[in-house]
């Protein structure tokens, strides 16, 4: 296990998950942290992750970046979806074991299971249907992240933890109108609504400086920022489904949804970090033993061929390792934007508009395997988005 000194790479440590289990490492007393920025270290250049991983030797990784969108941004990039993430998981992960790390943590994301899932999904759901069309690519890449985990574990006797979370939100989300993920990019839509009929144009232009929007005039893309004409700022919102006193979203507003605050994601995370072997997680508690065997003067021999590709006979087939992580609990899209519609104090028209995709129509978690292994959620969905709330009028202050 991790002691208080061990040395911990949190890679993607200034995003939404990576920030939150960097906070919680903190207050746990794991100081010893490491974290690098996108323009300090590309992920996906091969030479530099192994270069990073030569100089900093950390004790400990956990997985946290990641290429990530909405469904819109899923259908537009498809092809960076499945490359820019298994880039970063190959590079890191191969990394990883061959500098001799002792534990890793990787996160996915719940959309690797089955768009007709059984509800709740469990973790032996995992490929027996197809996925959702479109977000396929970047739930492919996860569980090509998570069977590399599993593969690692079971041909070199590593301690690889993969954890699946629901739809996450928090501190530092991304409120991206295209890219984000769905509660964020609400927020955000129907707080800008309620701005524009309550005629707080300084506030707009508040949010619109600390999150500039993409518009095209006249053929030309533009970037409509606070110093932007008025009827600009107007149409660019358009544009977006945003209007005085009313809100498009996409789809028809009845796919169920989960939703796992951040913070609460990142106390599971390093709980399981810290408590949690692959052996708790097979249920066999002499598997080291068994997939190591030992030397006749006791050595550990990590070369050992037995059991490579789970071929052990008193091990049988393991697979579907990995832990999902949420609250077991859902609401409708359309519940969901008048919770956040009460919480912002908006009481204009929220408009679903059909023509859009939906993506699964549910998508929530069985979490019996996180329940068991000693972790359960604190924050509920209603105190969650007042959270968020205050949080991103703090940022845009």
């Amino acid at each position: 296990m991790l002691d208080k000194s061990s040395k911990i790479y949190v890679a993607g440590h200034r995003g939404l998950v990576g920030s939150a289990i960097w906070k919680s490492l903190l207050a746990k007393g794991y100081t010893n942290l490491v974290g690098r920025t996108h323009s300090e270290l590309d992920l996906t250049d091969q030479m530099a992750v192994r270069h990073f991983f030569d100089e900093e030797k950390p004790d400990a990784v956990v997985l946290a970046a990641a290429f990530v969108g909405g469904i819109m941004a899923n259908s537009l990039y498809r092809a960076d979806f499945i490359m820019m993430n298994m880039k970063i998981q190959c590079n890191v992960i191969s990394e990883a074991y061959a500098h001799g790390v002792k534990k890793l943590l990787f996160l996915g994301s719940t959309c690797i299971y089955p768009k007709n899932a059984p509800q709740p999904m469990s973790e032996d759901a995992l490929l027996t249907s197809p996925l959702e069309y479109t977000n396929e690519e970047y739930a492919i890449a996860k569980i090509a992240g998570l069977k590399m985990c599993e593969s690692y574990n079971l041909q070199y006797g590593t301690d690889y933890i993969a954890v699946m979370p629901t739809n996450l939100y928090g501190p530092n989300d991304n409120f991206h109108l295209e890219n984000s993920h769905v509660l964020p990019a609400m927020m955000r839509k129907i707080y800008l609504a309620k701005l524009l009929n309550d005629h707080h144009w300084n506030a707009v232009r508040a949010d619109l400086k600390k999150r500039p929007v993409q518009f095209k005039k006249n053929g030309t893309v533009q970037i409509v920022d606070d110093c932007a004409e008025q009827e600009d700022i107007v149409a660019a919102l358009a544009h977006y489904g945003i209007y005085t006193n009313k809100v498009e979203l996409w789809g028809t507003g009845t796919p169920l949804r989960e939703f796992l605050w951040s913070e609460d994601m990142a106390d599971a995370c390093v709980y399981l970090l810290l408590n949690v072997s692959f052996s708790d997680i097979i249920g066999i508690e002499k598997y080291s033993s068994v997939f190591y065997g030992t030397s006749v003067d006791g050595d550990v021999n990590r070369n050992s061929s037995e059991g490579r590709g789970g071929a052990i006979p008193s091990l049988g087939e393991i697979r579907n390792c990995h832990i999902n992580i949420g609250t077991g609990k859902e609401l409708t899209i359309r519940a969901l934007s008048q919770l956040v519609a009460k919480t912002v104090g908006f009481e204009g028209q929220i408009v679903f508009d059909k023509t859009k995709p939906d993506g699964t129509p549910r998508k929530t978690i069985n979490v019996d395997k996180l329940h068991r292994l000693g972790w359960t959620h604190t924050v509920e969905i209603e105190e969650g988005v007042e959270r968020l709330f205050k949080w991103y009028q703090q940022s845009i202050t």
